[in-house]
């Protein structure tokens, strides 16, 4: 059994940007908001009838899923931005999109943070990473680009921003607690010089190792600040956020682990049982509903195109909608 996503909340949001929509997320101080990875389109439209407020486009975890890459730096801008602004047209809910270094110097940041823009992301993660060494969060052999080189790239991001958009949201991701040239001291004076000298709009600390770190960041930066797991030993609890004075939580990869689970264990049901396994499933759901993910009435779909086609075509081309009794004869 399935049921219809509500679609028709999705124009009322649009009225706003889904840059200022965002900003008012991360500057939201009474609730925290919930970061979360649409694996793909359709998992977004799910995520969205279940009330997700943000997702993450991740480089591994969301555009090595179209394209089977691994986060290490291979994955390129226009790859990045096209699947990205796929997902962001698909839902009503502001998306951010992972740019990794910023795919080359400061003119290749600002030609990232444009076509951001112009695909209707609504903002954007940068690494203080090398481009040369780039790698994915919690590896081995992690290094973080001069202080000087990182904070020329955060700028040269928030420059193009303000020119195009003011609203569109430059997040600054600091790897040097981890980091073979970091440490916690470089970490937190990263933070606060991030944010103060760079001008982004929200910081995070990809790798606190207590409560007691994440309260040493908290107190170095004035605006939006969020935290990885890094090397905690469990991700924390909304009300723990908010204890810590966060009102931002970092979960992206559970959607994966989730759809994951759920398919292999169906797959290893259906290779053992073939139909019975499907004919069970849906009979486990038939009074436990889910949505399926199609174009709404609101998109490009097949609503517009019967509404195109009854604009543009004559009654008779029409007559396909028309109820028949063909009157088909068995086949002899």
């Amino acid at each position: 059994m399935t049921v219809d996503i509500d679609h028709e909340s999705r124009q009322v949001s649009r009225e706003l940007k889904a840059s200022t929509r965002l900003q008012g997320l991360i500057h939201r101080k009474d609730k925290v908001l919930v970061v979360l990875h649409p694996p793909t389109a359709a998992h977004a439209r799910i995520m969205e009838a279940a009330g997700a407020e943000c997702g993450f486009v991740g480089t591994g975890g969301v555009v090595g899923t179209y394209t089977g890459l691994a986060d290490v730096g291979t994955a390129t801008l226009n790859e990045c931005v096209t699947i990205a602004g796929w997902i962001a047209d698909s839902v009503k809910f502001p998306i951010i999109m992972d740019g990794d270094t910023g795919h080359g110097g400061v003119m290749a940041v600002r030609r990232m943070v444009r076509d951001c823009i112009r695909a209707g992301i609504a903002g954007v993660r940068i690494d203080d990473q090398p481009i040369e060494g780039k790698r994915k969060t919690q590896s081995a052999g992690m290094e973080v680009v001069p202080r000087e080189q990182a904070i020329a790239r955060y700028r040269a991001a928030v420059d193009m921003k303000n020119e195009l958009d003011p609203d569109f949201v430059v997040m600054a991701q600091c790897y040097a607690r981890d980091a073979a040239n970091g440490g916690l001291d470089e970490c937190l004076a990263r933070l606060a010089a991030y944010e103060q000298e760079a001008g982004v709009d929200w910081v995070q600390l990809e790798s606190p190792h207590s409560t007691a770190e994440i309260e040493q960041a908290r107190s170095a930066v004035k605006g939006p600040f969020s935290f990885m797991k890094g090397k905690l030993p469990r991700f924390l609890g909304l009300d723990e956020h908010l204890a810590l004075g966060v009102t931002i939580a970092w979960y992206p990869g559970f959607t994966h682990h989730v759809t994951w689970a759920a398919l292999w264990d169906f797959m290893q049901d259906f290779q053992t049982r073939g139909m019975d396994a499907w004919d069970d499933f849906t009979e486990s759901r038939k009074d436990n509903p889910y949505p399926i993910p199609v174009v709404g009435p609101e998109g490009e779909g097949l609503d517009k195109q019967r509404d195109l086609e009854e604009r543009y075509f004559s009654d008779a081309a029409l007559a396909k909608y028309r109820p028949t009794d063909r009157g088909d004869k068995e086949e002899t």
